[in-house]
């Protein structure tokens, strides 16, 4: 019997998931009668940069390469992903033709969530609207072009289906970039939130969405399609998101994104990333913490950023373990109610992930005895 399952699909490159091997992508048959918990959630994006040129082993860039004067410690070495459930889950994927963050981003975490970890409940991370982003920043892996190919216009409906069948009790759904759609995909994000919750309307749904180029109408379209979670990445802090983000997004655009989604629906929980790494100040982290609470951001998630490549931004600082336990309980502190912090935490991680689930249930409970 093969394992339960937490799928996820990305969505928008508000997803940080950095390279530490590259896994082969196969494409197996899926199991119908699986028992799966799915979280689809956003392609996760990585960001590094460093201003010195001399310093890149190589010389790719002012941003690129690999700075030999920083090693990678200890902390952030991870065995190759293998074991039964990973195989399992590989083939369950590959047969339904799922792209997963977890590949596509070169997601370190892949060994542990696909095979379970501690408490033995797999989980992956689906992309909604194909493999290949419209957008270019820094520190993703996710392949990229300005034209690439249309939706599926099935995909809400076979997801919707697949995931239905599996027993599901929590996804989250994420994608790559479309600034080629005139919605940027945001009617398909929802048209899949629809069919999931009319084949099972008790499933908890997050989606890890763009930020639809700041198109308002379109974060008010996917917020009130009932999904229940709603999480974009800022990536990081004010100062640097010229450098690490693609020209087309920006820090004030990322916070009226998730803005607009808290309300937009009432009892809407929000949820954002920030990666460390690339140079950021202490004071520049907490502003941006700050501005986050100012919008009323529920949850908070920080992580390592790693290279994917020497043509990715390059890696200014390995933050310790420690010190992402005092920004976990600092957020705290300044009112996230929950903060997953760690060097291998991404936007998708499973940590949180039950802490998520009674949020949601407890934030549905008094918004209809409110009303």
């Amino acid at each position: 019997m093969i394992p339960q399952l937490n799928l996820v699909k990305p969505a928008t490159t508000s997803c940080n998931y950095y390279s530490l091997y590259s896994p082969p992508i196969t494409k197996p048959n899926p199991t119908p009668n699986s028992s799966f918990t799915i979280r689809c959630e956003l392609t996760l994006k990585s960001n590094n940069n460093n201003n010195n040129t001399a310093q890149n082993s190589g010389g790719l860039g002012p941003y690129t390469g690999r700075d030999p004067n920083v090693k990678k410690p200890e902390w952030l070495r991870q065995k190759a992903p293998q074991g039964n459930k990973y195989d399992d889950v590989k083939d369950s994927l590959s047969r339904l033709n799922l792209h997963t963050v977890c590949e596509e981003a070169q997601c370190p975490n892949i060994g542990e969530c696909w095979n379970g970890g501690a408490d033995g409940i797999a989980t992956a991370t689906i992309m909604l609207l194909g493999d290949t982003c419209t957008r270019g920043c820094r520190f993703c892996a996710v392949k990229t072009s300005r034209n690439p190919p249309p939706p599926d216009p099935m995909e809400p409906y076979n997801t919707a289906e697949a995931i239905a069948s599996w027993g599901v009790d929590y996804i989250v759904l994420t994608s790559v970039d479309r600034d080629d759609l005139p919605d940027g995909g945001s009617g398909h994000f929802a048209e899949t939130v629809k069919a999931m919750k009319k084949l099972k309307p008790d499933i908890m749904v997050e989606c890890l969405t763009s930020d639809f180029r700041g198109d308002l109408d379109a974060v008010s379209a996917l917020a009130r399609s009932g999904l229940d979670v709603f999480a974009h990445n800022i990536e990081t802090v004010k100062r640097l998101q010229r450098i690490v983000r693609d020209p087309r997004a920006g820090y004030e655009q990322s916070l009226s994104v998730l803005k607009h989604a808290k309300l937009s629906k009432e009892g809407m929980i929000t949820k954002s990333s920030i990666m460390l790494g690339l140079g950021e100040t202490e004071e520049e982290l907490k502003e941006a913490m700050a501005d986050l609470r100012a919008i009323d951001v529920d949850i908070l998630t920080l992580g390592q950023y790693l290279q994917p490549t020497p043509l990715h931004l390059t890696v200014k600082e390995y933050v310790t373990p420690e010190k992402f336990t005092f920004w976990k309980e600092y957020g705290e502190s300044i009112g996230f109610r929950y903060v997953a912090s760690g060097p291998l935490v991404r936007s998708s991680y499973r940590a949180g992930e039950l802490f998520v689930k009674t949020m949601v249930r407890e934030r549905a409970k008094s918004t209809s005895s409110a009303s």
